[in-house]
């Protein structure tokens, strides 16, 4: 006997269907469904029949799509999974050192099981934590994830429900944490079969894809209660370490009590019970530091959140380009601003979105922010998906990872740029032909108005795409990349090793620059990191008893108190 439940508040009937057979389902309180029937148990299939009308649906609340976004639903048993991490704990996020990773082009295979393989090699990198891309069921064998539609359900070409338990598991074993990116601002087209069952949509709000996810419309307390289920889910039956949630300020929420603020109370009461931390990290371009101030301070209770003016400063610094949302940086200063202050722009006149944004981060440790060079939008919504190992010289490329592992906040790099990989990483999906059709065209037209052109885009729907973008392990051999690595290896190392580096204190954080000479000095306590960009050599006095930590070539000079630096280079000092 199992028992099925649905929320369909506007049904007139609704059944489940085992087989050939649809069993009836009585209405409960809420606009809820059940039924209890006999010989349906763990690796059962079944949908639903809503109205009468056929052919059935999958559970919303599916647990496995077997047979892809639009097959039958498969009952699961998460109790039967046989985990080894009782006594696990990660490491705090002060401490983190954070891996992005996509599954389907990590590995040639692109499974949770062959990911396992490269746990090692991260362990000694010196990640501790490693945040998976979406891995809930989307359409087509692979994609980015973020058009997902069956929330509860991870990808079967991944390796689905056991694939992924497995995947977590081993993480734990190697002393890794495990963080997951989950879409809830939208669902992808293709399978997306919510409306059929209740008003997880709203008119009120018109988004880019469509009506606006229902956070504040009728019928909102059990489309947020399906949200932080889902969320609660991957910490408790999965045992992820916390969540990364996408594109926040895609959430059209007026309510008293924000959709945030709700999720982050629900993980807290989870944490009472389990007697484990978790994280939830939030993606948002709003400049607003209420998103990680604690509820009891009238914030939205998460614990950190990305910080896109500090990759935009270090970037368009690096390499010059003004295109789009870029145009708002360039200089010398944004990039010092963003290292003290970390957003740019806090409350001043932003030129490309004119208007006044963002607001000053005041009381606030500087780990709440992630700090990156790379990241999968960041490399995959340029035309081309290059990496700034792609746009750059390797110097420069190595003065983003100096700065990046040596800023205040929590680093996070992604997959193959610690070895500068020769793979882009683009746009790639496996739609059905006509949508594929107008996704691709849509993006043409979204980077036309970067002013790049639209035959240099690669087709989002050309399984070459998705290929090429696969990381290449055995190119780390290679001089050029193994140098590469040998440079993170030893930043990460350095970050590690040095408490200063991680204490997230912007208030014991210092910095110097000339934006005509186009050097910067960060200071963190005892350490300095200068970078050079300029087209002469540099020479800053320093204490003469300070020694060099690192440097990105072995041209850059230490003598008594003289620091003498090549165009574009870094060095990291050990003052005294």
């Amino acid at each position: 006997m199992h028992p099925f439940r649905v929320w369909a508040p506007k049904a007139k009937t609704v059944g489940v269907k085992i087989g050939n057979t649809v069993h009836n389902m009585e209405k409960a309180a809420g606009g809820w469904w059940q039924a209890d029937v006999g010989g349906a148990s763990a690796g059962t299939d079944y949908a639903f029949v809503i109205g009468g009308n056929e052919p059935a649906i999958p559970d919303p609340r599916s647990a496995w799509q077997p047979r892809g976004v639009h097959g039958p639903s498969r009952i699961v048993d998460h109790a039967s999974f046989a985990w080894s991490d009782d006594s696990w704990q990660p490491v705090p996020l002060s401490s983190a050192i954070i891996y992005e990773l996509h599954i389907g082009t990590f590995t040639p295979k692109g499974t949770f099981d062959v990911a396992q393989r490269h746990l090692p090699y991260l362990k000694d990198l010196g990640i501790t934590h490693v945040e998976l891309m979406p891995v809930n069921a989307f359409p087509g064998k692979h994609g980015w994830g973020y058009d997902s539609v069956d929330l509860f359900a991870p990808h079967e070409a991944y390796g689905g429900p056991e694939g992924l338990k497995r995947f977590v598991n081993a993480c734990h074993e190697h002393g890794l944490a495990v963080l997951l990116d989950v879409v809830y601002n939208h669902l992808g087209p293709s399978g997306n079969y919510l409306a059929k069952f209740g008003p997880y949509f709203t008119h009120l709000h018109n988004t880019p894809w469509g009506d606006a996810v229902n956070l504040e419309d009728a019928g909102s307390y059990e489309v947020r209660r399906f949200f932080c289920d889902n969320a609660i889910m991957w910490l408790r039956d999965y045992h992820f370490d916390g969540l990364r949630l996408d594109a926040v300020h895609a959430y059209m929420d007026r309510s008293a009590i924000h959709f945030m603020e709700q999720l982050s109370t629900e993980v807290r009461a989870l944490e009472a019970e389990t007697g484990k931390h978790y994280v939830v990290i939030a993606e948002s371009d709003l400049n607003d530091p209420r998103l990680v101030r604690s509820v009891d301070a009238g914030g939205y209770g998460m614990d950190a959140q990305w910080s896109d003016d500090f990759h935009h400063a270090l970037v368009t610094v690096l390499t010059g380009d003004r295109s789009g949302y870029y145009s708002d940086f360039g200089s010398i200063a944004d990039l010092a601003k963003s290292l003290k202050s970390v957003f740019v722009y806090d409350g001043i006149y932003a030129p490309h979105r004119d208007r006044i944004h963002g607001r000053p981060v005041e009381g606030l440790p500087a780990w709440r922010f992630l700090g990156y060079a790379q990241n999968h939008d960041q490399v995959g919504n340029r035309a081309k998906g290059e990496r700034i190992s792609h746009l750059v010289n390797p110097q420069r490329a190595k003065i983003a990872a100096a700065l990046v592992f040596t800023a205040p906040f929590v680093p996070m790099l992604f997959q193959g740029e610690e070895w500068a990989a020769s793979s882009p990483f683009q746009y790639f999906a496996a739609h059905e032909a006509e949508l594929g059709r107008l996704v691709s065209e849509g993006r043409k037209k979204e980077f036309a108005a970067f002013g790049w052109n639209p035959d240099d885009i690669p087709d989002s729907q050309d399984e070459q795409t998705f290929l090429r973008s696969k990381l290449n392990w055995e190119e780390q051999s290679q001089p050029v990349h193994a140098e590469m690595l040998d440079w993170y290896r030893k930043l990460i190392a350095l970050r590690k090793s040095h408490p200063e580096l991680t204490n997230g204190s912007l208030e014991e954080t210092q910095v110097q620059y000339s934006e005509d000479e186009k050097w910067l000095a960060l200071r963190r306590d005892t350490i300095e990191v200068v970078i050079n960009l300029g087209p002469h050599p540099l020479q800053r006095q320093v204490p003469s008893t300070s020694s060099v930590l690192m440097t990105s070539n072995n041209q850059v000079t230490l003598q008594n108190g003289s620091l003498i630096l090549t165009p574009d280079s870094v060095a990291i000092i050990a003052l005294s």
